[in-house]
């Protein structure tokens, strides 16, 4: 089974309540001489950041730490909630269905006087490893990159940053009647000190990302109605690990945003009982039409499949709810533009 770990380690959770980290001003980074530069110029940059140790008692927690602008709760901020398109937390400051929240990790923090660690080495990102971990993340394994590239692990440095590290997370929506809801992501790490006898600092940030208004607006929140469904269905029910993601390509199916158009529209299936049946992934009829009986993403979607076609998708997952099937159907009827608005998609 995949541990979802990065390092693909798994160990267990802490259970304990803890003391959060307390909200602090941006970390004064330095320590290895090769990163001070860089940690001094990315802390002017994101100067509206606090640093939290995450979780955990306060002698421990600071092993490890987040540089993030958190803001809730107020009277002791460790999360970030962040409106879509709020400047002060939404790092391109647009009202796009998603807040991009810039956080950066930190070793051997002196964020709080009480912390007394050093020695790091190495650190664990939950579900960064595409290795069929259906909770992968692009996002996490960004962090852990960052990690990798910028911290030279194992450290017995102080105070050193990683540069930054963009995480997105969608609103949920929009649902039926223009509906929008909160979206969600939880950073979790796992700072491992060099002395194998110390206790480990688990940490986690949650991001929380509001609507900009409900109900929502389509039209504010996608450039068309593929870029809907790009966004909305194969982002996170079918571009997922061990899926139809550039690591896993199940059925021979890349649906990431940048190749999905092409490897559908009018492209035959690689199951052998789609492919002798005539269907087409999408099939487009020409004049602006297209028939979905004869396509296989939307027979697969809907579960209505004959012997030897597979499974419904997403595979092992709930059926996606029938608007969603409804905005595939709509969009392989009006002959699956790649820009543009279809009628009753918006």
């Amino acid at each position: 089974m995949p541990s979802g770990l990065g390092g693909g380690v798994a160990r267990p959770r802490a259970s304990g309540p803890g003391l959060p980290g307390r909200w602090r001003e941006p970390l004064r980074c330095a320590g290895a001489p090769a990163l001070l530069g860089v940690a001094l110029v990315l802390l002017a940059a994101t100067a509206g950041a606090a640093v939290v140790g995450g979780g955990g008692g306060r002698k421990q927690d600071c092993l490890v730490v987040l540089d993030a602008p958190v803001n809730d709760p107020p009277a002791r901020p460790r999360h970030v909630r962040c409106t879509d398109g709020d400047p002060a937390c939404d790092a391109d400051g647009t009202v796009d269905g998603v807040c991009s929240v810039e956080v950066r990790v930190c070793i051997a923090s002196s964020f709080d006087p009480v912390c007394a660690r050093s020695g790091v080495e190495s650190i664990l990102v939950d579900h960064s490893l595409d290795n069929g971990d259906p909770r992968f993340d692009p996002d996490f394994q960004a962090v852990a990159a960052r990690i990798a590239a910028d911290l030279s692990l194992p450290s017995a440095a102080t105070d050193v940053c990683t540069g930054t590290v963009t995480l997105r997370i969608p609103i949920r929506g929009p649902l039926p009647k223009d509906r929008c809801r909160r979206g969600k992501k939880l950073l979790r790490l796992t700072g491992i000190p060099t002395d194998a006898q110390a206790p480990l600092d688990r940490d986690k940030l949650k991001l929380l990302c509001e609507p900009a208004a409900d109900p929502c607006d389509p039209r504010d929140l996608f450039s068309g109605t593929f870029d809907r469904i790009e966004r909305q269905i194969f982002a996170p029910s079918c571009a997922v690990g061990g899926c139809h993601d550039s690591q896993s390509r199940a059925g021979g199916l890349l649906l990431e945003r940048a190749g999905a158009f092409s490897e559908l529209v009018d492209r035959p299936p690689v199951n052998p009982a789609a492919a002798a049946a005539g269907w087409l992934r999408v099939r487009t009829l020409g004049n602006g039409s297209g028939d979905p009986e004869t396509s296989y993403l939307h027979r697969k979607l809907e579960g209505d499949l004959e012997s030897g076609m597979g499974a419904r998708m997403p595979f092992l997952r709930a059926k996606l709810p029938r608007y969603l099937r409804e905005l595939v159907e709509l969009w392989i009827l009006s002959g699956a533009p790649e820009t543009g608005w279809v009628p009753g998609t918006d």
